[in-house]
């Protein structure tokens, strides 16, 4: 019959170890699982105490001039007010729209005030000619439909070797039909995505490599506050600016992890309502409070948020908090707050 054999002294000494091997790296594993929860507490609790603190004394607008800033629908509105500031603060900027006659004007205004036509006597200045300063022009007109992909590349080719490499890129065109769902059509819908969605994929692939290089760079897009909550009559808008939203926070994500431009700054902006024609029929019960913001309103808050950094930023910007606040309660009670706002846009005829 089979007769029980006894464990060496080694192999009940290496039994004995392997399970206090394992004790030891359980607490190992807790003892780091415990301080990175302490360091995670602490941070957090800075993390707040800090955007507290920005909320009453708000960070220092950063310099922008030099910087060659390119925006998208400069043309007119919201695009061309933003011409204006960036170039009144130093800034080469670089406008792009699908109308030339729009754009063209858009980049005489700011020469007539800022450029080449500006004469300052300073005998003490280089480049002076004949103790009259010639100041270098400060913005560049380029006709450019961002919707297709080719047209973007060639003309960011010429944007390079004309005026230089791109440090801030401003996404703002879009278009904005406002009609019931139903009522769109295929080419509608294709055609909003190639320019409020698609445009930005583009503008990125041809400027942001260049940003990563030199870990310098700016990237603003315009969403809309129907990229933060659905509303009606926009249904396939919503959703294109939702996608903006996602690419934003997505692309500074990737950066973050990757830790690649990590002085690259991202910046959304969410408005409501702005006066630049896109809205023909808005709906306002308190408009006091939510009403209709002029494109150079818009254009000054941009700006700001922007040099400041911020990541998102609604126009007004009550609303971001309010949406925030709105969406810890119950969808019916979301439903109720909007019912009770009763602000959007009615269908265009």
């Amino acid at each position: 019959m089979g007769q029980d054999v006894a464990a060496s002294p080694d192999q009940t000494s290496a039994g004995v170890l392997g399970k206090g091997g394992s004790m030891l790296l359980k607490v190992y594993t807790l003892c780091i699982l415990l301080l990175d929860g302490m360091s995670f507490v602490i941070k957090f609790v800075m993390l707040l105490l800090n955007a507290l603190y920005q909320l009453v004394i708000p960070p220092v607008e950063k310099s922008v001039e030099g910087e060659i800033v390119l925006i998208t629908g400069a043309g007119h509105g919201i695009g061309r007010q933003l011409a204006f500031k960036f170039a009144s603060l130093g800034a080469t900027v670089v406008c792009w729209d699908i109308n030339p006659t729009g754009n063209a004007e858009t980049v005489s205004l700011i020469n007539e005030r800022h450029g080449s036509q500006e004469k300052v006597s300073k005998q003490s200045q280089a480049g002076h000619q004949n103790g009259t300063y010639i100041a270098p022009r400060k913005a560049y007109s380029y006709v450019c439909d961002v919707s297709k992909r080719e047209d973007v590349m060639q003309v960011a080719a010429k944007v390079k070797a004309e005026v230089g490499n791109v440090t801030v890129v401003i996404n703002n065109a879009g278009i904005m039909p406002c009609k019931p769902f139903l009522s769109h059509g295929q080419q509608e819908v294709q055609r909003l995505f190639d320019i409020n969605v698609m445009a930005h994929f583009w503008v990125l692939e041809a400027f942001l490599p260049y940003m990563i290089e030199h870990n310098h760079g700016h990237v603003v897009a315009l969403s809309s506050m129907a990229g933060i909550c659905g509303l009606s009559n926009l249904v396939p808008y919503c959703a294109s600016k939702y996608a903006v939203r996602g690419m934003m926070e997505a692309m500074s994500e990737e950066l973050r992890e990757e830790g690649r431009g990590t002085d690259i700054k991202f910046t959304t902006i969410f408005p409501f309502i702005v006066g630049t024609g896109l809205v023909q029929k808005p709906k306002l019960r308190f408009p006091t409070l939510l009403g209709v913001v002029s494109p150079e309103d818009a254009a000054g808050k941009i700006v700001e948020a922007m040099r400041r950094n911020y990541v998102e930023v609604s126009i007004p910007s009550i609303l971001m908090y309010m949406n925030n606040f709105a969406r810890l309660f119950p969808s019916k009670m979301v439903h109720l707050i909007k019912d009770f706002v009763d602000s959007g846009c009615e269908a265009h005829t």
